[in-house]
């Protein structure tokens, strides 16, 4: 990890192509999400850089900033099918914060090891000068990869 970087990794007893199609499906952020702040998403299984989709967000469930509900736009900046997918996001806040959310999944003799990570080294620097980051902590981001495990393994679409 860096100062301006949080990453996590698990190993998930399924295929890449499994834990992939979970991530990108919006419906599947929704189903494992660790921060409670995720309450439905709208849009299509992402399959190339620049697809977006929209999340219906409560930031309630954090209890740091009392913006209630809200909407944010997720914009895939990277994707690489059954390998990676990262995004921003776009929302209340402009200029957009440009910090930095994705997934690395490498082939693993139990499945596949997952990581996830969260990334402010691009945001703005008035934001960093703040010290907002990181919003999310890394035992969340670590939630969430046992959510996905769940979520894999009961071989259900995502709920959402």
């Amino acid at each position: 990890m860096s100062d301006e970087r949080l990453s996590v990794s698990r190993v998930i007893e399924a295929p890449p192509a499994a834990v992939y199609a979970v991530l990108t499906d919006p419906r599947g952020h929704v189903a494992i999400d660790a921060s409670g702040m995720l309450m439905s998403a709208e849009g299509e299984v992402v399959t190339a850089v620049g697809d977006r989709f929209v999340v219906h967000m409560d930031r309630e469930a954090l209890g740091d900033l009392p913006m209630g509900e809200y909407d944010v736009t997720v914009v895939i900046t990277a994707l690489v099918p059954d390998e990676a997918l990262e995004w921003t996001i776009e929302g209340t806040v402009r200029p957009f914060i440009r910090h930095r959310y994705g997934y690395t999944l490498a082939a693993h003799e139990r499945g596949s090891l997952v990581t996830s990570y969260y990334d402010w080294s691009d945001a703005r620097e008035d934001l960093k000068a703040a010290g907002i980051f990181p919003v999310i902590q890394a035992s969340s981001l670590k939630a969430t990869l046992g959510i996905l495990a769940r979520t894999v393994r009961s071989g259900l679409p995502p709920a959402g």
